[in-house]
């Protein structure tokens, strides 16, 4: 029986790697924002550390201290400014913890598209894995595709007959991978050894386009559905209004995306496949709305 630490275990990804741990007879940590935000995991046999401020080096040294393996993700954020200023504070607080606890691996969720220069929302991506890489402690980057529950979005929209999509030619399709094969192949990684850096890219069974998920929540709710493209043009006056006070890296993002310069590597990394089709998640999003 070993302990693992799990950051950002109340998100999907380190749910699933928390849970296939334990049902594996380990020991989990669960590192949370508070001690009510860890209750179920607390529940569940877990030891909780509580970080209410993921930049706080004292608060992570203690919550990875003693541990054969940390899984570390960074928390979603689409309206980064242009220096990534959050993600860096961060993962130098987490960087400087690593170092001096030394846990035995450290698995990072990081991101399709990490290795380009291009400016872009997942430029984060590069600069904690550049930040890792430097502590000296085996660490697995696990660089996900598009997450195919993202869906999760639309399906109000499917429900009315039309999903609005900024991926685009709507025949365009892209990796797309389930956070249920993010987690697993995460869990799997904090039970290997390795010394140095890897890099894992994770794609799902085949890539999809937006008429692809038009089809899927078709299929799922007996009824058409059809992908409509949301117009460039009108994408930083969008997100504006949604309160984005930094649109340009989402908007590249994307542009990376449609453009096909945001893609795996490839070429030095190694290579995995998830299991769930893009269809079964549709399905579950539709039973769970």
């Amino acid at each position: 029986m070993k302990m693992f630490a799990i950051a950002g275990i109340t998100g999907k990804v380190g749910a699933v790697a928390a849970t296939a741990l334990l049902n594996a007879g380990h020991q989990i940590r669960a590192v949370v924002r508070s001690e009510e935000k860890g209750a179920a995991w607390k529940a569940r046999g877990c030891e909780i550390a509580v970080v209410p401020d993921a930049g706080d080096q004292t608060a992570l040294e203690r919550a990875f201290e003693r541990v054969e393996g940390l899984f570390l993700m960074n928390p979603p954020n689409y309206d980064s400014d242009a220096a990534f200023t959050d993600s860096r504070h961060r993962v130098a607080a987490a960087a400087r913890a690593i170092s001096k606890v030394k846990p035995a691996r450290v698995v990072l969720l990081s991101t399709v598209g990490a290795q380009v220069r291009e400016f872009n929302l997942l430029n984060w991506g590069g600069i904690y894995e550049h930040a890792l890489a430097e502590t000296g402690i085996p660490v697995a980057f696990l660089r996900a595709a598009w997450f195919m529950e993202n869906a999760s979005w639309d399906v109000a929209a499917a429900r009315e007959g039309q999903i609005h999509s900024h991926l685009q030619p709507l025949d365009h399709a892209i990796d797309r991978v389930s956070v249920k094969d993010i987690g697993r192949v995460a869990a799997e990684l904090l039970q290997e050894t390795w010394t140095g850096t890897r890099t894992i890219e994770l794609t799902g069974p085949r890539k999809y386009s937006a008429n692809d998920e038009a089809a899927g929540f078709a299929a799922a709710l007996g009824r058409s559905v059809e992908a409509v493209a949301i117009p460039r043009e009108t994408w930083e006056a969008q997100f504006r209004a949604q309160g984005m006070q930094h649109p340009a890296a989402r908007i590249r993002m994307l542009d990376g995306f449609n453009e096909g310069w945001i893609d795996f590597e490839r070429n030095r990394t190694e290579q995995r496949t998830g299991t769930v089709t893009f269809e079964t998640v549709l399905r579950e999003l539709i039973t769970q709305h």
